[in-house]
């Protein structure tokens, strides 16, 4: 079974509610192994910036599923939960992201892995990091550490919440 990563994010609502409840729905699934969870960041919103700043972690799953097959069931995840199509970089309640799969490369119109834009984003690079550090990448063949490194300052993001905690750091 190869590792899936799971970009987890929300900007509505109970934003750690939802995000964990992303977790159990994603750990309750036939098929799936949960490895690895990173702490949870609050992160400023990018590209559309008028809008309540995330929380983002990262999830990383062992999976029987097919690339499409997962991708299919975290988009039934995030309607389970409430999200509502907007626009590009919008404000949402729930927005799961498949980030890698083993070390497949995969391009198609609806579905990209590696994820196109993961290695410019802190808020996946920095709990990505944190937990798997030396994972290589499949394209660039460089770990999330260097990576992290490569894209410089992250000090915008602030860790909110371990996985194990009910409630933030003071």
């Amino acid at each position: 079974m190869p590792p899936a990563v799971i970009g987890i994010g929300s900007n509505l609502g109970n934003k750690i509610q939802t995000c964990r409840q992303a977790v159990s729905l994603l750990q309750a699934m036939q098929g799936h192994e949960v490895l690895r969870l990173s702490s949870w960041y609050e992160t400023v919103p990018v590209g559309y910036t008028d809008q309540p700043v995330f929380l983002n972690g990262v999830l990383v799953i062992n999976t029987s599923e097919t690339p499409r097959s997962l991708f299919a069931m975290i988009k039934e995840i995030e309607r389970k939960l409430g999200r509502k199509k907007t626009w590009r970089d919008g404000p949402r309640i729930i927005d799961l992201d498949l980030i890698l799969y083993g070390d497949l490369i995969l391009d198609q119109i609806d579905l990209i892995i590696p994820h196109p834009r993961f290695i410019d984003r802190a808020f996946v690079l920095v709990p990505l990091a944190e937990i798997w550090p030396d994972l290589i990448h499949p394209v660039n063949q460089k770990s999330m550490a260097d990576l992290l490194k490569q894209l410089g300052p992250v000090d915008h993001l602030i860790k909110s919440y371990d996985p194990s905690e009910s409630e933030p750091k003071a």
